[in-house]
């Protein structure tokens, strides 16, 4: 797109470029008349070349208005490649996480399996009734579908990335991420300080330069220009020739002329009052993620380094409180869920720290996060 319309530039700025054109005029007088001015003997026959002297600066101005929005147009391009890069994070983001939910699935199913190894045990023994075999079936069951629908998100995921390199169907089996490097908050004074530097904003920067331009073009319009003529004339009756030359002068140019200037100013002006607009919502967009990313780290650090190894333990005891008797099946299977449940809820705020982290690196033009990788060499979960 932005290819094209830099052709389209280049084009314009040819035009600007140009001087007046001139123009060849011909004109005959006194032809087919009365009396003594019948037919063509009394005729007159001028030729002349006449065009413009531009006052004021005009094709500079002209040339001017167009380098601009070329400006404009580049700043445009490096926005909608920052935007591009975000939604490219963000998806990548999605997968690890999706991937992470899928290796969490696939744990589940094999935790799920040992519950049903141990209550056949205890069953055959006759230390557990049959209905808690047929519980842990049932809950075995259900892990086998929570694998298939993590599948089929992973699937989803890994299509929705791709596509973003133009790739139809994904070429690649797993992306390569950690949940875990979600490094530090930072401060958010100097992300929006950063942020001010974002092309969104630069834009704004080059459509009032854009918008100068265009003012200093309507100004150059008041200016008036010269139209001049030169040329011969031919005179049928004697057979005599004479050269003929004019100027002509436009008046009241510069009256003309100052509604284009009060409607150049005032598109100026506007631009300014979005810029204003633009940066408040850059602020409050940039402290949401500023936020959300933040909660993100100290919910994923706490679930990591205080629930989950609590969790942990807790489900060791338990398993082994029931193998000897001495904790009923209901207990088991409740710890079991809280550390899975404590695991997913870990995936969920880390994967949140990360997509706020790639918005915020969309907002600031600066990494954030570590860089993709694309490994095409590790199993694929989805055939477990």
């Amino acid at each position: 797109m932005y290819r094209f319309r830099e052709i389209g530039l280049q084009g314009l700025a040819q035009t600007a470029d140009l001087r007046p054109q001139f123009d060849l005029s011909a004109e005959a007088e006194n032809i087919g008349g009365t009396d003594d001015f019948s037919g063509a003997d009394s005729a007159e026959f001028t030729l002349a070349l006449s065009s413009v002297i531009e006052l004021g600066g005009k094709r500079e101005a002209r040339v001017a208005a167009v380098n601009a929005q070329r400006y404009l147009i580049d700043g445009e391009r490096q926005a909608r490649a920052l935007d591009l890069l975000g939604e490219v994070t963000r998806r990548y983001v999605d997968v690890v996480a999706t991937q992470a939910r899928l290796d969490l699935a696939v744990s589940s199913r094999s935790l799920a399996q040992v519950v049903v190894q141990s209550v056949e045990r205890r069953t055959r023994a006759g230390a557990a009734p049959e209905a808690e075999l047929l519980r842990s079936r049932a809950q075995l069951a259900q892990a086998e579908i929570v694998v298939t629908e993590a599948q089929n998100r992973l699937r989803a995921s890994r299509l929705s990335l791709s596509v973003l390199w133009g790739v139809p169907e994904p070429d690649f089996v797993r992306v390569a991420g950690d949940l875990q490097a979600l490094g530090k908050v930072g401060d958010f004074d100097a992300l929006f300080d950063r942020a001010t530097q974002n092309p969104a904003i630069e834009i704004f920067a080059s459509e009032e330069r854009l918008r100068e331009a265009e003012i200093q073009l309507a100004k150059t319009q008041s200016k008036t220009d010269i139209g001049w003529s030169v040329g011969v004339r031919q005179f049928q009756d004697t057979n005599d020739t004479a050269l003929v030359a004019g100027l002509s002068i436009p008046l009241f140019s510069a009256k003309r002329n100052t509604g284009a200037i009060q409607s150049a100013l005032a598109s100026r002006d506007e631009v300014s009052i979005r810029r204003e607009s633009a940066l408040l919502n850059l602020r409050a967009s940039l402290f949401d993620a500023y936020q959300q990313r933040k909660l993100g780290i100290e919910t994923a650090n706490s679930l990591r380094v205080d629930v989950i190894p609590i969790l942990t333990r807790a489900l060791q005891q338990t398993q082994a409180a029931y193998e000897n008797g001495r904790y009923g099946y209901q207990e088991w299977v409740a710890a079991r869920q809280e550390l899975i449940s404590a695991e997913y809820a870990l995936i969920a705020a880390a994967s949140s720290a990360l997509q706020s982290g790639a918005t915020i690196e969309q907002l600031t033009s600066e990494p954030l996060l570590p860089s993709l990788e694309i490994d095409a060499s590790e199993t694929d979960q989805e055939s477990n």
